[in-house]
């Protein structure tokens, strides 16, 4: 049985309102898709409104939360995976993506966009100019940008078209 894909949403504690709306708005379509969001879990800015656009879509949410303590748990989210690691949790993040979107945020953002580099995971920010990471890291075409979240999901449609059509059918593949 194949899995559904897990998106990362990155983005800061605090955010302006048209980048709440923006975030609420990618996790519906996230939720629409059949995907899971996956984010740092916490009930503040980025995190909240995409876990709330998800959820009140029907979608699975997990929050990689820094305590240990799930209550520390926003409201919208599912699975609360506690790390007791602070910031550390950003690889997990990361890691636990199948693809990762940027959305407006700080230094906790720019640390996850460059462990998505550094672990050669496909970036698309939204709203978070990401170039000086892109042009530093020899991102290898990882980072693409979008304007709307309706261009993010058309883009993880597109990346997921372009891997699949890669791989190799079932009657070729090595046992």
């Amino acid at each position: 049985m194949k899995r559904p894909l897990i998106v990362g949403v990155m983005g800061g504690g605090h955010a302006d309102e048209e980048h709440l709306q923006s975030a609420y708005r990618l996790g519906a379509l996230i939720a629409g898709q059949g995907w899971i969001l996956l984010n740092g879990g916490r009930n503040v800015g980025i995190m909240s409104a995409s876990a709330c656009g998800a959820a009140e879509h029907g979608g699975l949410t997990v929050g990689i939360l820094p305590d240990d303590n799930p209550a520390q748990a926003g409201e919208y989210i599912r699975i609360p995976i506690c790390t007791g690691m602070g910031s550390a949790r950003n690889v997990i993040n990361v890691l636990s993506s199948d693809i990762v979107v940027a959305c407006q945020g700080g230094a906790g953002t720019v640390s996850e966009i460059a462990l998505a580099l550094k672990h050669g995971k496909p970036i698309i920010t939204m709203g978070f100019d990401a170039r000086a990471i892109a042009d530093l890291s020899h991102s290898r075409g990882l980072l693409a940008a979008a304007r709307t979240p309706e261009e993010v999901i058309a883009m993880i449609k597109d990346r997921i078209a372009n891997l699949t059509a890669s791989l190799p059918s079932e009657d070729h593949r090595e046992s």
